[in-house]
């Protein structure tokens, strides 16, 4: 699989070439192609702002023209927020990847396109795409920094490739409390509470004692958190004790 190509189109600052190309790294994206910088290249602001993604611009291509920069591409997205008196299909960035990754994984070869910071893309540059991709933002505060755009496109990337589970539970060198530790928990409990007199009144103890239970069960806790409070419950009922409160 060959990743899609990221193509900054007539760059006016060095720094966000370099902030483009950290953008890309991060999302595990090397081919950058620049088209006509107005700094010309290499640009030693690009290298500052990079840090440490050097190597995305020591492989990137140089080009004098889009034409040029899309020649050995089946298939092209343009990266605008403007409305376009043209006919094309407009995509989201996530619609747009997901219809990259389909044509990588044929064999075909993607190019995005990526406007100067100026004014972005001109229609010149949007005719030769098969499609647009806009990003839903604010209509009233619509210009996204070239870096920005970069990094959205390189995360609906990745995102698409490499899928991540939306939510983990990361334990902290510990692991999750086994049932019979909560049910204990649970006994600890309620002896304590017992003693302090609070299920009252009887007839409502069984439906008390049911939801106390249900708490522990739905909290989720760790072997840690489960000790924590037994130690707690310890500690408290030593207190009272030597205070002749029990």
């Amino acid at each position: 699989m060959i990743p899609p190509a990221f193509i900054l189109v007539r760059p006016q600052m060095g720094e966000n070439i370099g902030a483009s190309a950290r953008a890309m790294l991060n999302f595990g994206l090397e081919r950058m192609r620049i088209v006509a910088p107005r700094d010309g290249w290499p640009n030693s602001a690009a290298v500052a702002l990079a840090s440490g993604a050097g190597r995305v611009l020591d492989q990137a291509g140089l080009f004098g023209s889009v034409q040029d920069a899309i020649a050995d591409c089946d298939f092209v997205f343009a990266t605008t927020a403007r409305g376009r008196e043209l006919t094309k299909p407009i995509y989201t960035p996530e619609a747009a990847m997901e219809h990259a990754r389909g044509l990588v994984a044929a064999g075909k070869r993607v190019g995005v396109l990526f406007g100067p910071e100026r004014a972005g893309l001109e229609n010149e540059d949007v005719v030769l795409a098969n499609a647009i991709v806009t990003v839903p933002v604010n209509p009233e505060f619509a210009s996204l920094n070239l870096a920005q755009c970069v990094l959205l496109l390189g995360y609906e990337w990745r995102r698409q490739t490499q899928p991540a589970e939306a939510v983990v539970m990361e334990m902290a060198r510990t692991e999750m409390a086994s049932g019979i530790e909560v049910e204990k928990l649970g006994d600890h409990f309620e002896e304590r509470l017992e003693a302090a007199g609070f299920f009252f009144p009887e007839a409502k103890i069984p439906g008390m004692k049911a939801s106390l239970r249900n708490m522990w069960s739905r909290l989720g806790l760790t072997k840690a958190e489960v000790q924590t409070f037994h130690g707690m419950l310890r500690q408290i009922a030593y207190k009272l004790r030597s205070q002749g409160d029990e």
